[in-house]
């Protein structure tokens, strides 16, 4: 029972388990041929000419821009590629590594969900390099960074650090200049990988200098089921633009949410006063503004990606673990990830930059905590703040949590920004009735 719950938590998002249309053979890696975790930022640096020193960067970088001439007019120039043709299957081998375990255990014995945001970004622009692979040249004149982590849902609480873990993915979409990419992540129990997390990535070609677009190779689905995943894409690509059209940044919110907002704020009116400027808190609730933690990073080198800015992956697991702190000091238990959904890059951080977060529970619904991270950087010189991303995490608790109430009209909207991230959130009715617990 509960490995088919797992199953129909992979199946229901539409991705193709292994030995389904993408892959053949054994599901058990050491059958077969895989790449290990670690030369997959190994295999970037190929692929993209990148040093390992950061005393070249500048001059990998202005090495680089000769590859422009490798670009493609059009994408009709491209030959088309096959969902096959990215697949890959990478192993983080944590049960047979113990020193490679050390770097992903936490305090709970249990597995750093940030440095799996990591290995997933990491895998995803690999995927995408495996998808448009010019066979002109060594080093690819294409720079492919990530553009939105659309979403990520967990089917399992937490994993066990002491089993080898299964990551494989493919790109499913492609339009003009962009490639979605779906990754699923397994981990052994006995002889048989089982499903723990799916992801979809949207990645971004840019030219060689990483200035300005590029054109990428046109996808063709072979099978039913990878045209359903290319059509599963093209309405994941509508979704994303509703959603952005419908943004309470744009507009005021429905009618429904209006009513939400007026009837927490209701509820909130001192009897004895009634008055507008008095504010009490109904029993076993707490104000959102109490809810924040903060935190600053200095941006070094260490953290630099293939093109010498800050690897995205590391700014991801910064901010989930500022959440994952945030969501446990909330709700005075343990807090588990089930979803991360909507991250969009929206700026570069550059090395040397002052990188600043802050978290806050914006939404609550029984043991569920909504947590939004908002990042933002500035350079040692300047004073001025620039938002880079914005994050949201939805986290279980092991207990129920109190209601969060906005004071103000700004903390109303995160409220309902939150509760509509709460309400998109596939696994939940999984996990409601699956309640699982640790490996």
């Amino acid at each position: 029972m509960r490995r088919a719950a797992l199953r129909l938590c992979a199946l229901s998002k539409g991705l193709l388990p292994p030995g389904r249309g993408l892959t053949q053979g054994p599901q058990d890696p050491r059958k077969q041929g895989h790449f290990h975790i670690q030369e997959v930022r190994d295999k970037l640096r190929e692929i993209v000419g990148a040093s390992t020193n950061w005393r070249d960067h500048v001059k990998v970088m202005e090495e680089r821009k000769l590859l422009h001439s490798f670009l493609a007019k059009s994408q009709e120039d491209l030959p088309p590629r096959r969902m096959k043709d990215s697949y890959i299957e990478v192993l983080l081998p944590l049960g047979s590594e113990p020193e490679l375990r050390e770097k992903y255990l936490t305090v709970q014995n249990t597995v750093r969900f940030g440095r799996i945001l990591e290995d997933l970004d990491s895998l995803g622009v690999l995927i995408c390099y495996m998808h448009t692979k010019n066979h002109a040249t060594k080093m690819s004149p294409l720079s492919i960074v990530t553009a939105l982590v659309d979403k990520i849902d967990m089917c399992k609480k937490s994993l066990s650090p002491e089993q080898d873990i299964k990551f494989s993915g493919h790109v499913s979409w492609v339009g003009k200049t962009s490639m979605e990419v779906k990754m699923q992540m397994f981990q052994l129990h006995g002889d048989e990988f089982c499903p723990v997390l799916d992801a979809t990535f949207v990645m971004v070609a840019r030219d060689s200098g990483n200035k300005g677009p590029a054109f990428v190779n046109e996808l063709i689905p072979e099978t039913p089921e990878e045209e359903e995943l290319f059509r599963q894409g093209e309405l994941n690509k509508g979704r994303r633009i509703a959603l952005s059209s419908a943004s309470l940044l744009k507009v005021a919110p429905s009618a429904q949410e209006r009513t939400t907002i007026h009837e927490m704020f209701l509820s909130t009116l001192d009897p004895k006063t009634i008055s507008f400027q008095s504010r009490v808190l109904p029993p076993g609730a707490v104000w959102m503004e109490t809810t924040k933690l903060k935190s600053l990073e200095v941006c070094h080198p260490q953290e630099r990606n293939i093109f010498n800015r800050i690897f995205g992956g590391f700014l991801m697991r910064k901010a989930y673990e500022l959440a994952w702190a945030t969501a446990c000091s909330f709700g005075g238990s343990r807090a588990f990830v089930v979803a991360v959904d909507d991250i969009m890059f929206q700026k570069p951080v550059d090395v040397g930059s002052l990188l600043f977060l802050s978290s806050q529970v914006c939404f609550t619904h029984n043991n569920y905590i909504q947590v939004r991270v908002h990042s933002e950087v500035a350079s040692l010189q300047s004073k001025e703040h620039t938002t880079t991303n914005v994050f949201h995490f939805t986290f279980m608790s092991e207990k129920d949590v109190p209601m969060v109430f906005p004071k103000t009209y700004g903390e109303s909207m995160l409220y309902l920004d939150g509760q509509r991230h709460f309400n998109s959130m596939s696994a939940l009715e999984i996990l409601r009735k699956e309640h699982p617990v640790d490996p």
